[in-house]
């Protein structure tokens, strides 16, 4: 039933679009970016059972329109990556994807180390006492040593 429900729902996006080279005319719409979403994956992606795939790829209209969108707005999808980034990669050199990255990551770290001291002071599992003289008079420990080789 699932099937059956998904092929009828491609047939009837491949009759609504037609000709048009978008849902509502040359230019692209939410609703163009919704049906893309979903009709990419199932086209492009390798599937155990390749049914609804299969149908998919006897719409033509709607393999022209993914291709469309893909080469408009993924030009590098249709094939490899610009070749200018992998060439560097592969020299041996670390030529990063983003140049930011190892900020990034160093970043990410100090941010989790602060929310878990954070934590750990808020929840009282960890705290600061200040120095002088504690209660019923005792100094802290380090003022004591200091004083005995005095």
């Amino acid at each position: 039933q699932l099937y059956r429900d998904a092929r009828e729902c491609l047939t009837l996006l491949s009759q609504r679009l037609g000709s048009q080279k978008f849902f509502f005319g040359d230019s692209p719409a939410s609703l163009d970016a919704f049906v893309f979403s979903r009709l990419a994956p199932l086209l492009k992606a390798k599937l155990p059972n390749g049914k609804l795939q299969q149908h998919l790829k006897s719409l033509q209209n709607l393999c022209n329109y993914c291709t469309s969108i893909l080469s408009l707005y993924f030009p590098w999808d249709g094939g490899e990556m610009p070749s200018a980034p992998r060439a560097a990669g592969a020299d041996g050199g670390e030529a990063e994807e983003d140049p930011h990255k190892r900020r990034n990551q160093l970043l990410s770290v100090l941010v989790g180390l602060v929310a878990m001291l954070g934590y750990a002071f808020l929840s009282g599992i960890v705290s600061i006492q200040r120095g002088g003289a504690g209660p019923a008079g005792r100094q802290p420990l380090a003022l004591a040593e200091e004083e005995e080789e005095e």
